[in-house]
């Protein structure tokens, strides 16, 4: 019997962009947007942030998978068209501080974590990837921060330590710095993914197997694991980087970025 999240003690869902589901305690959630590859407005993250808090203190749910709708993209990314608001340096900082937020809990969420990839995982839905304990990917799975070629905005220092410590700094600058998207089988070379499966079906199959896996095991055991590995990067992401968010969002380039992408146009930098 599948039950929904209202009886779960989560809060109801205002819309379908956020599907969230439990069955014999394996929660999946799946982000519902595939007209806009799944990008994640505000409200689908602060759900997710509410999913993720629920878990910790409703000891029926014993693994969390992670999915996008369809088979072309995971999350493209944060919706951009929520950009157009931002004015100042506090928006700004603000919205950062706000993701950041949603990804901790998603992180330092009591039980295990699987990201399922198919198709385009990019942005923010690449940092909730990164922010998962377990990734795995369909064989069209591409993941990216494609941000030096889109928007010209930067990453906070949490989602920099992020994948400082999953794929360290070289690999990390050369995936920024080019803004190309990683393949699948190049992901699970460097370690973004663990495993890549053959196509979208097959890629939920494993990822329901790798769920009642880590559900049969010691819970303490799994958490401890979490919380230590969380400890021993926690210095980094600790690093003052309000100043290059500032930066990059109140530019002249952010605003090219934004109104090129939407326009779908090429931006022309100045790097001011």
């Amino acid at each position: 019997m599948t039950s929904t999240d209202t009886d779960q003690g989560a809060p109801a869902a205002t819309t379908e962009d956020l599907l969230y589901e439990v069955k014999d305690g394996i929660a999946k959630v799946t982000f519902n947007r595939p007209q806009a590859r799944n990008a994640m407005t505000f409200a689908m993250y602060e759900r997710l942030k509410a999913i993720c808090a629920d878990a910790n203190d409703d000891h029926t749910i014993k693994a969390i998978v992670i999915t996008g709708a369809g088979e072309d993209a995971f999350a493209a990314g944060t919706d951009i068209s929520q950009f157009r608001a931002f004015k100042t340096a506090d928006d700004a900082l603000a919205y950062e501080s706000r993701i950041n937020g949603v990804l901790a809990e998603l992180e330092g969420c009591r039980v295990p974590t699987i990201a399922a990839i198919s198709g385009a995982c990019t942005g923010g839905g690449a940092g909730i990837a990164s922010s998962c304990d377990l990734r795995i990917a369909a064989r069209n799975a591409r993941f990216g921060f494609p941000i030096a070629r889109t928007l010209g905005n930067c990453l906070s220092m949490a989602n920099y330590a992020r994948l400082y410590s999953l794929i360290g700094p070289a690999r990390t600058k050369e995936i920024i710095f080019t803004a190309r998207l990683v393949g699948a089988e190049e992901a699970r070379s460097i370690g973004l993914v663990s495993e890549v499966l053959d196509d979208h079906a097959a890629l939920m199959a494993r990822a329901q197997e790798l769920a009642e896996t880590v559900a049969r095991h010691a819970p303490l055991t799994l958490q401890a694991t979490k919380q230590a590995l969380l400890r021993l990067r926690s210095q980094m992401a600790a690093v003052e980087g309000h100043d290059l968010i500032v930066m990059c969002y109140t530019s002249e380039d952010f605003r090219e970025g934004m109104d090129a992408f939407l326009n779908k146009r090429k931006p022309a930098w100045k790097g001011r």
